[in-house]
């Protein structure tokens, strides 16, 4: 019995005539009554049979009703969540994202989403650069967004926006009295800061060696937010991004750097994988609340 077939017959059994069959179904009696017809001979038996101008089930049609009314609520059912699909109503949706952004911007963007779209499972998944890129690569998540704009193969890279580089130091440290800090003033500091090899590290050098003095780590990250426990505990200063949420964690004093170093957001999206009404919606979000956040972080270049 076909898909359509199906909808005849159970909604004949609903109604009990071929005059409300048809109006519920939308279409003609003659169309719906060769439907029926159709079945009848697929089947090799009569599903209705005709007494004083009602139809009247047999009771082979009542023996396959039950069955054929399960299927035919789950092919409803199907119907309603491609249509939800379809305009972007439900579904899962993934966010790939770097600690920084996962911590700052993703937040603010899952909320007004979710506003939107309460029905939609969100996945928001956090990892290295290297890491959001392969599963922007592989279709993992479709949506990814790191803190570097470089152009990479096969994806489409969107710079949203960029955040300056500051330094974190314990509260009562002899730093937190300045209302800048130069790389001079970290000389003679136990620092904790991105290793060479990442972006923010490559643009530390840069800027150390434009004031004349050395950028060296002691201790080298390759996530911010592994810093904080060092600043906290007290083992030394560090220079992270101003992404971060520093302010909520107590103990911690936020300084700008003397010169001012920017690093770029970027949003992530593959070049061959199209994406879906509901990941669309996502992207326009975390646009919004990147622009959001470096707004009211003051730190927007």
């Amino acid at each position: 019995m076909q898909a359509r077939q199906l909808e005849v017959f159970c909604m004949l059994m609903r109604t009990g005539t071929v005059t409300g069959a048809a109006a519920m179904l939308n279409i003609s009696q003659p169309a719906l009554s060769q439907i029926l017809l159709h079945a009848e001979d697929q089947l090799g038996f009569k599903l209705f049979n005709r007494v004083r101008g009602k139809l009247v089930p047999t009771r082979e049609a009542e023996e396959l009703y039950p069955e054929c009314e399960r299927i035919f609520s789950e092919l409803g059912a199907l119907r309603r969540r491609t249509t939800d699909m379809r305009f972007g109503r439900t579904g899962l949706i993934r966010v790939a994202a770097s600690a920084p952004p996962a911590m700052s911007i993703v937040p603010k963007a899952l909320l007004s989403f979710r506003a939107a779209h309460p029905d939609i499972v969100v996945r928001s998944l956090i990892a290295p650069l290297v890491n959001v890129v392969d599963m922007i690569r592989d279709g993992d998540a479709p949506l990814g967004i790191v803190m570097n704009n470089a152009a990479r193969p096969g994806i489409e890279v969107e710079t949203l926006g960029h955040t300056q580089l500051v330094c974190i130091v314990p509260e009562h440290h002899r730093l937190a009295e300045l209302d800048q800090i130069g790389f001079a003033d970290l000389q003679h500091e136990t620092l904790i800061s991105y290793r060479a090899g990442t972006l923010p590290g490559r643009l530390l050098v840069s800027a150390a060696a434009a004031e004349m003095q050395i950028f060296n780590p002691a201790i080298e990250i390759d996530i911010s937010i592994t810093a904080l426990p060092f600043v906290r505990d007290g083992f030394g200063v560090a220079i992270v991004d101003g992404l971060l949420p520093w302010q909520q964690f107590p103990g911690l004093v936020l300084r700008p750097l003397r010169q001012k170093i920017s690093v770029p957001i970027a949003l992530l999206t593959s070049r061959d994988r199209p994406l879906t009404g509901s990941h669309l919606a996502m992207r326009d979000d975390l646009r919004e609340a990147c622009a959001s956040v470096l707004k009211a972080s003051g730190l927007e270049s």
